[in-house]
């Protein structure tokens, strides 16, 4: 396979690959926006709650696209850093969580965040490019202890697969090209997805766990 069709067929696909957790105590974890419509199906088929993780980088004052840690719901990571004051990154700390958690309220409601301890938490996302967004939520759903930790992508690079095997149980992923520049170019249908989408999907997994 050298192209992946859309979101849906690859999620069919890793689902297939996931069979054998299939109604074992779990969750899938979807990184959103573009990790849910993957996410979905793989949690109806195995049927284990759906939830997302939303987490976001900590910008270096002198270069916000240059992260020196992260911050989820209930985590934060910072790089050890002398160059940067203790009051910036608690001040984006604040903000950033702030921000966090309008955005989970948007798509999960009320609804608190399932537990990962003791379960088998499966992360997914539409792809990896550097990695980074992934690692910082890696390390975040491993501080709750979880019985095992995989990750399923569609497509990722060789090199990011590398350093997400050396820290998680398993990896299952459908495409390595060895030519990667972005996860768009493996897609034959690669179209934004709105928080809309998102929330008609993780609403339509709670009614059917329900």
């Amino acid at each position: 396979m050298e192209y992946i069709p859309n979101r849906q067929i690859a999620a069919e696909l890793l689902a297939d690959r996931l069979e054998r957790y299939k109604g074992q105590k779990g969750v899938v974890l979807a990184i959103p926006r573009g990790g849910v419509p993957v996410a979905a199906p793989i949690a109806r088929r195995l049927g284990m709650p759906l939830d997302v993780i939303v987490s976001k980088k900590i910008g270096h004052p002198a270069n916000p696209e240059f992260a020196i840690g992260a911050v989820s719901l209930e985590d934060v990571e910072v790089d050890k850093r002398s160059d940067v004051s203790q009051e910036y990154i608690q001040a984006e700390v604040d903000r950033i969580k702030q921000s966090l958690r309008q955005k989970y309220q948007l798509f999960m409601g009320s609804r608190q965040p399932v537990d990962l301890h003791d379960r088998v938490v499966i992360i997914v996302d539409d792809g990896i490019a550097t990695g980074k967004t992934l690692l910082s939520t890696i390390h975040m759903a491993r501080h709750k202890q979880p019985r095992r930790l995989i990750v399923a992508v569609p497509v990722a690079p060789k090199a990011a697969i590398k350093q997400i095997e050396g820290i998680v149980d398993e990896v299952v992923c459908l495409l390595v090209p060895p030519m990667f520049q972005a996860v768009g170019q493996f897609y034959q249908e690669f179209e934004q997805v709105s928080d809309e989408e998102v929330i008609r999907l993780l609403r339509q997994q709670d009614r059917s766990q329900g």
